[in-house]
């Protein structure tokens, strides 16, 4: 007997000790902490053992490095100015110092004690990983709202699947599109607050008002979260006063704030449609006062009432809207030029519409569309049967809103994406509580497990792969692409540029940020509408015939011409113009004011020098 009590005993404190730790985890923050480090951890581990570049992938990653690199420079805070991309002085770019600051702080931190590209590695490691909790609390909040402690962990469990499957919270992931998924995230988790509690609204109005000021790709989205703060009022009248007033209130002042912190004063009066200006910051302020205004005076009124009264709001913006920045109603990029749209933005690969991927990319499509629009049919299926209809209403408008906004341009499909994981958790926890409940239906188990599968982006993407592979799809040529491309792009391939003066570099959109970022040159374009100017140069030299296209080189002030056969601009550029420089060049007839620079073995560029003919 005495021999068994140790053992029993031992037993008992295991028990107790499992029982802590299941205890542990049905809190939020100690569950959303274990999550944040396991998944920080394995994408770390994973991403940076092959990795061949502390920046990421992207053109944005790069040209936010150098904007970062130009402010710890002693660039000012409101001088957006890009002075070495495009014509004439530069171009004003249209992104926010609100992300540069942690990133530049991070990097200034880390010189203190290592050398500056060690610095610059370090920061650009910690940034989009350090997002990953914000964004994991927000979803842990918004599955726990709506479905309790087994809400909360499946929202988690699938948020781990569509963070590290993606790219935008990787290392050296410093756009802001990781920034702008976690506030997507909080603002849809904080309208799902059952308790309507003021100061979950508040965060959602701030919330709102920082989403806008880092990018206006969000706006829609924002726009559509107003909405459905002002029909919830409008819906619910007095009980709803509180909420409603929180969140136009915090709008309202975190706009103005963010307006005047991070806005020029020269540019006070200038309206734009791609960033925060007089245009988003008035519509912004003016809505949410008129709403705070109403919810204020207008809540003991009866329902019809409360709707005349929204409706009296929603003229007033959309009047304001007219008066102010009308041309903010349609889309931003309606004035680019058409010849960057076909030889450009067309090209874009996260601008592409849903029609333009099923075209060149039909095996992807599963991976970008299908886990929304599972997410939206649940949301009406279960409205049409009134299982909590007032959550799947909010969850169905911005879940359909970042869905229609991904077929017009694939970029907003990790927004729809994220936000199907809340609905279709839902549907997880009732196949679950079904399939547990009769452990002997073979149906229900196959039923749940296809559902969990059918929820996650990345097993539509695995299943595309698979019959691509099965239909004989010429896959490699894809993996091979950016290989070409990053010989055109390295260190490398630019040290030429290195023992040159620093001049003007005429060199493909696509280079332009590399170029920027490894030598102190200039460029005529990087792939960003604002050049404009400088795109169209470059896109005219490259097509002119070769006694023309030295007008262009001598009007722009170029002083060195990169050639760069792979890229694919370049390509097809010397496909539509049989007769221009580029074809020429890549013919091997080079005009007599070109002068070859030595060329670095396996380097895919050319440099030429610009030797203006005598005249």
């Amino acid at each position: 007997m005495n021999a068994v009590q140790p053992i029993a005993n031992a037993l008992s404190a295991t028990e107790a000790h499992r029982s802590g730790v299941r205890g542990l985890l049905t809190r939020l923050w100690p569950a959303v902490t274990a999550y944040s480090i396991i998944l920080a951890a394995v994408i770390v581990v994973t991403r940076l053992s092959g990795a061949t570049d502390y920046v990421g992938p992207d053109n944005d990653d790069g040209m936010r490095l150098v904007e970062v690199r130009d402010f710890l420079a002693g660039q000012g805070w409101f001088d957006l100015m890009q002075y070495r991309l495009g014509l004439g002085g530069g171009t004003l770019m249209h992104w926010s110092r609100l992300i540069d600051l942690p990133i530049a702080s991070l990097i200034w931190f880390f010189g203190l004690f290592a050398p500056r590209e060690t610095a610059e590695a370090l920061a650009l490691a910690i940034w989009p990983v350090s997002l990953i909790l914000p964004a994991m609390l927000a979803m842990a909040v918004a599955g726990r709202r709506i479905g309790g402690v087994a809400g909360m962990h499946i929202s988690l469990g699938m948020t781990c699947f569509v963070i590290y499957t993606g790219n935008r919270f990787a290392p050296g992931a410093i756009d802001h599109h990781n920034a702008q998924l976690a506030l997507v995230a909080t603002m849809t988790a904080m309208l799902l607050d059952p308790q309507r509690r003021g100061w979950s609204y508040a965060v959602a109005g701030i919330a709102a008002a920082v989403a806008i000021a880092i990018g206006a790709e969000t706006t829609p989205f924002v726009a559509a979260v107003c909405l459905a703060v002002a029909v919830l009022w409008a819906w619910e009248g007095r009980d709803f006063a509180v909420a409603a007033q929180s969140f136009g209130l915090a709008l309202a002042i975190a706009i103005s704030i963010l307006f005047f912190a991070t806005v020029p004063p020269r540019l006070y009066s200038m309206v734009t449609c791609d960033n925060l200006s007089l245009g988003y910051y008035s519509l912004a302020a003016i809505g949410g006062g008129l709403l705070l205004f109403c919810a204020v005076f207008a809540s003991r009124l009866a329902r019809p009432m409360r709707f005349l009264a929204l409706a009296v709001v929603g003229a007033g913006v959309l009047g304001s809207a007219i008066v102010i920045a009308p041309q903010c109603l349609s889309d931003p990029l309606a004035g680019l030029d058409p010849m960057l749209v076909e030889l450009w933005l067309r090209n874009v690969s996260e601008a592409k519409s849903v029609f333009a991927l099923a075209r060149t990319e039909p095996f992807d499509v599963g991976a970008f569309y299908a886990a929304g629009l599972f997410g939206i049919a649940v949301c009406i299926f279960r409205i049409v049967q009134r299982d909590r209809a007032q959550i799947h209403l909010i969850l169905l408008f911005l879940l359909a809103i970042c869905w229609g906004i991904a077929l017009v341009q694939v970029r907003g499909s990790p927004f729809s994406n994220l936000l199907a994981i809340l609905p279709l958790s839902l549907l997880i926890i009732d196949i679950r509580r079904i399939s547990n409940g009769d452990s002997e239906n073979v149906a229900a188990a196959f039923v749940y497990i296809m559902t969990v599968f059918a929820s996650v982006p990345a097993a539509w993407a695995v299943g595309g792969g698979l019959l691509s592979m099965q239909l004989g799809n010429d896959g490699q040529k894809k993996v091979a692409e950016p290989a070409k491309e990053h010989s055109c792009n390295s260190r490398q391939a630019l040290a030429p540029l290195a023992g040159l003066p620093a001049g003007l570099v005429s060199a493909p959109a696509e280079m332009g940020v590399s170029i920027l970022r490894f030598t102190q040159n200039r460029v005529l374009a990087a792939p960003y509408h604002r050049d404009q100017g400088g795109m169209l140069t470059e896109l005219h030299i490259g097509m002119a015939k070769p006694q023309e296209a030295e007008s262009f080189l001598k009007g722009a002030g170029v002083t060195t011409l990169a050639f760069c056969p792979d890229d694919p601009q370049t390509r097809q550029l010397a496909r539509l113009k049989p007769d221009g420089l580029y074809a020429e060049l890549g013919k091997g007839n080079i005009p007599p004011y070109l002068e070859p620079l030595p060329k670095p073995a396996g380097a895919g560029v050319q440099f030429f020098r610009y030797r203006p003919a005598a005249n």
